[in-house]
């Protein structure tokens, strides 16, 4: 069984899923250090959940994942102020996207650089606390979409979210002789403010059924999980194993 992780850190705190799952971290007793660019929506959630689970404790602070020095600077002062970081979960992430070749370079750019580059920046903070302590839990939010290569608005978003889960599983490899866990988690279709601006997709859950999945796929620590399990670990197969006409129809 899976070693509880007391102390955890979770970027894009502000909304979606990230505030999700620190609202159910909150639930099960754990602490919390969250960060996001809106302050003062992590400055309301904090508020909340210390009155509602008066052991928890929660710390914020204002977080550009795009300011990459300032990844750095957020990681280490949480681990300063709780002395250790059981857990990172690296969330932050961003979902605009245009059509190859239709002269949104500017879009499609900002999708990579949030989704991987400031990722990789993630990443290299929260595993150089983990070393230090020679302990702690790295969780990548990938998506379903990096099964696949994938048409239209969703080319570079699919193909950031494939680079993010490569990346950790490569940092997985490396430290597979260590005490130090590394899980790839790849949502599906979870309702969020964003998602809820368009038509509902089928397959789609509602936010807090998504997260209390994406939690308890999380404290397995598997090397890699699709949430929720049903469908969508049928769904990555056949996403992986159809022809990429049938890809392209679906998308």
């Amino acid at each position: 069984m899976a070693q509880r992780r007391q102390n955890i850190l979770i970027t894009g705190a502000s909304s979606g899923l990230g505030e999700g799952m620190a609202r159910e971290f909150a639930a099960m007793g754990r602490n919390l250090a969250l960060c996001a660019r809106r302050v003062d929506r992590l400055v309301e959630l904090k508020a909340e959940l210390e009155a509602k689970y008066p052991g928890v404790k929660v710390l914020v602070r204002p977080l550009d994942v795009n300011q990459h020095e300032q990844v750095f600077e957020v990681f280490r002062a949480f681990k300063q102020e709780f002395g250790q970081i059981d857990r990172v979960i690296v969330n932050a992430g961003l979902g605009k996207g245009q059509p190859i070749g239709k002269g949104r370079f500017d879009a499609n750019l900002q999708t990579a650089q949030t989704n991987f580059i400031a990722a990789l920046a993630q990443c290299e903070a929260a595993v150089e606390i983990f070393r230090a302590q020679n302990s702690g839990h790295l969780v990548s939010i990938s998506s379903m979409s990096a099964m696949r290569g994938l048409p239209r608005n969703l080319t570079t978003y699919a193909a950031t979210k494939a680079g993010l889960a490569a990346l950790t599983e490569g940092i997985r490899a490396d430290l597979l002789r260590t005490p130090i866990k590394v899980t790839t988690i790849f949502p599906g279709y979870i309702e969020t403010e964003l998602s809820s601006k368009s038509a509902k997709t089928p397959l789609m859950v509602d936010t807090a059924s998504g997260c209390r999945a994406l939690v308890a796929a999380i404290e397995r620590e598997p090397a890699k999980a699709c949430v929720p399990s049903w469908p969508w670990t049928l769904v990555g197969w056949y996403m992986r194993n159809a022809p990429l006409a049938w890809i392209a129809k679906m998308s």
